[in-house]
């Protein structure tokens, strides 16, 4: 196979179901399964279904403010609020996060940055419970 350039493998990130274009503004939570790409503005937290493979993309001119919990996430524009990924977070060139990211495995390009905690999560953390906090305290009352 001479003069064939050898092609990087692309990773699998599953199939973008939901959008939120550049014109829209979402105030409240997002809850979903499956892919979601977010060009628009989201107030509010986005949370994958719990036990799912989803995925969640942010490009480089969507914007959320509130905590994104997800199996899968790609970021390259702006997060405001806590990440949490139970798989895979990649974190591009333009990413911006303002707060803690909880990961078990990162990738980060130059030029990323994120003012807040970077936080290695092992297997049984309980990455994924959407109220970690509250499920913490009411295991604590039944005992």
């Amino acid at each position: 196979m001479m003069g064939k350039k050898k092609q990087k493998p692309r990773r699998a990130t599953g199939q973008f179901d939901t959008l939120i274009s550049s014109r829209t503004t979402i105030e409240g939570d997002v809850h979903f399964s499956g892919g979601l790409h977010v060009d628009g503005k989201i107030r509010g937290r986005v949370i994958a279904e719990e036990g799912s493979d989803a995925v969640v993309r942010v490009s480089e001119v969507g914007e959320i403010t509130g905590d994104v919990i997800a199996p899968h996430i790609i970021i390259n524009g702006q997060v405001k609020g806590d990440v949490r990924s139970s798989a895979h977070l990649e974190l591009a060139e333009k990413a911006s996060i303002t707060g803690n990211v909880y990961y078990k495995l990162v990738e980060m390009a130059m030029g990323a940055s994120v003012n807040g905690n970077l936080v290695r999560e092992t297997e049984n953390s309980g990455l994924l419970t959407h109220d970690g906090a509250k499920a913490e305290a009411d295991e604590g009352k039944s005992e």
